[in-house]
């Protein structure tokens, strides 16, 4: 594998009421029962008020019923809101350091910027970068809407336009396209994925099997996955209902990838992952299932939105993105000590410079601890050229390190 290349890879009636349904607007009157005021109860001793600790412990207790009960809104408020009062209602406060908004806000904020991409051969999704018709999604999007005729977009309003490439890059599976006669669109509010971390609420906005606006919630699973995409037939679905039907993707490892529990389905891809503030943080890309039957699990992952801003402000200014180079073809290692080996340096190359031989063990680029050689080729693509890299390495047993200047891809 070239570290600058893709690594392949029934019956019930009314139970409740007996066997005679309930009059419209109404309960059964034949189990009515005239009562008179029941007795007041004798009045209960006075207790001591609960300690800090009692309240903590009582506080879990209600958390516990409301799950118990099935009350999802309970459940939301416990995990974003401070403890109120028991008497209190349950609220869907999707909440963040510098917000309080609720997931139907955030929903209704970011819906105006998510599109949905549409084809002769597939779908997808978008999302709007400007007002004047700039779109950013996944490669893999438009390389499966744009097979056999005319893209074009579906705007949150029910508007359609069609829609031109600006620019592709296959190496990090982004796109930017154009819809053409548009103006005044709502762009998304950009975040920094950098500051994001595990547990973090998230939303995640596309036309998942072809059901434009949708939205799902959940949350940030683990940060700085390295993933390798494409090269598998993707699965046959009825027509509308997916972004690609019975087509290969081209395979590509991409590194710093977003993991998260938010579903994510055929037809999110290049839709968006959202914060608590309704800040674009992640481009949803693929997805990983225990399987292909429809019961399987899943897991989605998405392109961090600083990696994207880069790629796209590249594409947008001239329809190309600069990748940087290494110059070395990298394996799996098969021993005791994980990393990638290497099986071939290229003359010349910045690897060579620094001193990389064909056999060396790559066990850190970076800074990054390197578990096979899918993490050499997502982190060499994820740096820029000219910028220097430290690289530690095994040989002969010894541990080393060098310094490379990466260079740019030709």
């Amino acid at each position: 594998m070239n570290a600058n290349e893709p690594r392949e890879q029934g019956a019930g009636g009314w139970s409740q009421f007996g066997d005679t349904p309930p009059s419209a607007g109404g309960f059964p009157r034949r189990d009515t029962v005239i009562m008179g005021p029941p007795a007041p109860p004798p009045p209960a001793p006075r207790k001591p008020g609960f300690t800090a600790r009692q309240k903590a412990i009582a506080g879990l207790a209600l958390a516990a019923m409301a799950i118990g009960g099935g009350a999802v809104g309970a459940t939301v408020a416990t995990a974003f809101q401070e403890p109120t009062a028991a008497a209190s209602a349950p609220s869907s406060a999707f909440k963040s350091v510098s917000n309080n908004l609720s997931v139907s806000e955030v929903a209704e904020k970011v819906q105006p910027s998510v599109v949905m991409i549409k084809g002769a051969t597939g779908e997808g999704s978008g999302v709007v970068l400007s007002a004047d018709g700039l779109i950013l999604t996944n490669n893999h999007v438009v390389v499966g809407a744009g097979q056999g005729g005319e893209m074009s977009v579906k705007f949150n309003d029910g508007k359609t336009a069609k829609a031109s490439v600006v620019g592709t890059d296959p190496a990090t599976d982004l796109a930017v396209i154009r819809a053409e006669g548009v103006s005044g669109l709502t762009a998304a509010s950009l975040g920094d994925s950098d500051g994001l971390k595990v547990g973090d609420s998230v939303l995640a906005l596309g036309s998942p099997l072809g059901l434009d606006g949708s939205v799902t919630m959940g949350i940030i699973s683990a940060l700085d996955r390295t993933l390798s995409v494409g090269g598998e037939q993707e699965q046959q679905v009825p027509p509308g209902w997916g972004e690609q039907r019975g087509q290969a993707r081209e395979v590509t490892t991409i590194a710093g990838a977003i993991q998260t529990d938010a579903a994510i389905n055929p037809g999110n891809s290049g839709g968006a992952l959202v914060n608590a503030s309704g800040q674009l943080v992640g481009i949803n890309t693929a997805i990983a299932t225990n399987g292909g039957s429809s019961g399987s699990i899943g897991v989605g992952f998405a392109i961090p939105i600083n990696t994207a801003k880069h790629v796209a402000d590249q594409l947008i200014g001239s329809g190309k993105v600069s990748h940087a180079f290494l110059g070395v073809s990298v394996t799996d290692a098969t021993g005791d000590v994980p990393g990638a080996l290497v099986r071939q340096v290229t003359a010349a190359s910045p690897a060579e410079k620094a001193g990389l031989k064909q056999g060396d063990l790559i066990t850190q680029i970076g800074g990054k601890a390197v578990d096979g050689g899918d993490t050499v080729v997502g982190q060499v693509r994820g740096f820029k050229p000219g910028q220097q890299v430290q690289i530690t390495y095994m040989r002969d047993g010894k541990e080393s390190s060098a310094t490379v200047t990466l260079e740019e891809k030709k």
